[in-house]
């Protein structure tokens, strides 16, 4: 399992991933299967869109169906039905967005079950072991995500949780066909994002994340951070902005240097009748739409443009028919499957700082109302 950095512009790059389940091109955008679904989409439906690795949870998984029985069954990928690379996320997250129903020291974060109220223990050992049962080709360590306005006692206790919990992940750690990834906590501060990376590279990871953002500290500030916090990071390790999702942000991640990103809001807004397009998001349920007979975008090849129409996905979500948010999700995933692979292009041609730009333009004239 090697990363090759391929093509260098300015900090954006492209690079191969290889991993167990197969080859990642980056920057490469990973759709979240949370519960061992995208949510409404097929395998087959997901691969003819050119999705090369999915994302699944740890904490949603063991409290449902449990970890134990998805190893019984094979693993994550056949349980699934998915061949490609799989990325798990530790629960990390559900430190932070689960505040109300759990409790962290430093032993470790226990959780009250959104499901039936049970309590979960989740230390960093328990971590790598359920994802050493999920068969995951990427796990990430157990980490402290505090919120984007949290005090500089709360970061700085954060980060120390999250070093202290990383090492214990590294050494409980021991599928040789499972990269472990550690994760640089610290907010908007960069001297404390530089005290992480520096104690987690030391510590010499397959490769690193940037958590922490997009929790709540606003895009601009979370843009001026980025390119630092990213530079901070070895050059030869792939490197993964989590959480991240507007097509700006995802830009902004590339030219910072960032080779993979996964966020909900393609699907999300996908099941809520907005489409993204070069052009800029588009809402489906809008009375523009009901005799348009054009495509969302005349130039996509997904499933939902080649054979589709604006009008039919309006009166689908006017009548509250499921097949709306599933032609819609498969829409969006493509449309930022599609944009990944044209910063590819354009890292590779030295020309990504004009392409951003060009498409930073285009969407920021769409009226909000279209």
């Amino acid at each position: 399992m090697t990363f090759q950095p391929l093509h260098f512009d300015g900090l954006s790059r492209t690079g191969r991933l290889t991993t167990a389940h197969g080859v990642i091109d980056t920057p490469m955008f990973m759709p979240v299967g949370t519960q061992a679904t995208v949510k409404g989409l097929t395998p087959d439906q997901l691969r003819s869109i050119g999705t090369q690795i999915l994302l699944g949870n740890t904490y949603h998984l063991t409290l449902r169906p449990g970890d134990e029985l998805i190893a019984e069954l094979g693993g994550l990928h056949k349980f699934m039905n998915w061949s490609g690379p799989i990325l798990t996320d530790s629960g990390g997250f559900q430190v932070f967005s689960l505040a109300e129903v759990r409790k962290i020291t430093d032993a470790g974060a226990s959780f009250k079950s959104h499901i039936d109220g049970r309590l979960l223990d989740l230390t960093p050992e328990k971590a790598v072991h359920i994802q050493e049962n999920l068969g995951s080709d990427i796990a990430m360590v157990l980490d402290e995500c505090p919120p984007g306005k949290a005090t500089p006692e709360v970061l700085r206790g954060a980060v120390r949780r999250t070093l202290l919990w990383a090492e214990r992940c590294r050494k409980a750690h021991s599928r040789a066909d499972q990269l472990l990834f550690a994760i640089v906590q610290g907010g908007t501060d960069l001297a404390l994002r530089g005290e992480c990376a520096r104690e987690l590279v030391d510590l010499d990871f397959p490769g690193y994340a940037l958590g922490g953002f997009s929790v709540g500290e606003g895009p601009e500030a979370m843009h001026t951070a980025l390119e630092p916090c990213a530079t901070l990071l070895p050059t030869e390790k792939p490197r993964y902005l989590m959480g991240v999702g507007r097509p700006q942000d995802l830009l902004a991640g590339v030219a910072a240097g960032i080779d993979l990103f996964d966020c909900v809001m393609p699907t999300r807004n996908g099941r809520n009748a907005v489409a993204f397009t070069n052009d800029g998001p588009i809402r489906l349920r809008n009375a523009c739409h009901r005799r348009d007979p054009a495509p969302v975008e005349s130039d996509c090849l997904c499933e939902t443009c080649r054979n589709y129409s604006r009008a039919y996905l309006h009166h689908l979500f006017a009548a509250e028919e499921m097949l709306g948010p599933i032609l819609l999700s498969l829409h969006n995933l493509a449309f930022y499957l599609r944009l990944m692979a044209d910063s590819r292009q354009a890292i590779a041609r030295g020309q990504f700082r004009d392409f951003r730009a060009e498409c930073v333009a285009r969407w920021d004239r769409r009226s909000p109302a279209e």
